[in-house]
């Protein structure tokens, strides 16, 4: 998926509190329904998008560890 020009400089970008400010990692952003994802390696590049919904769920499902590699 490809946003606007200029739509990720506006979007409420969120990472997690974890994360290290060393850029390697992930944030998110809401937009009309779906959640979109991005590397911050390079922000304005290509971004991934979801379904709230979906969202929702696959973070449901790791907060309940189904996605520990202990697991798997």
């Amino acid at each position: 998926m490809s946003l606007p020009q200029g739509t990720p400089s506006r979007l409420n970008w969120r990472k997690a509190t974890y994360s290290i400010a060393n850029g390697d990692c992930a944030e998110v952003a809401s937009v009309a329904g779906s959640v979109i994802v991005r590397d911050t390696k390079d922000p304005y590049e290509l971004v991934l998008s979801y379904p709230s919904d979906s969202w929702r769920l696959f973070i449901k499902r790791a907060q309940q560890g189904a996605y520990d590699a202990l697991r798997l």
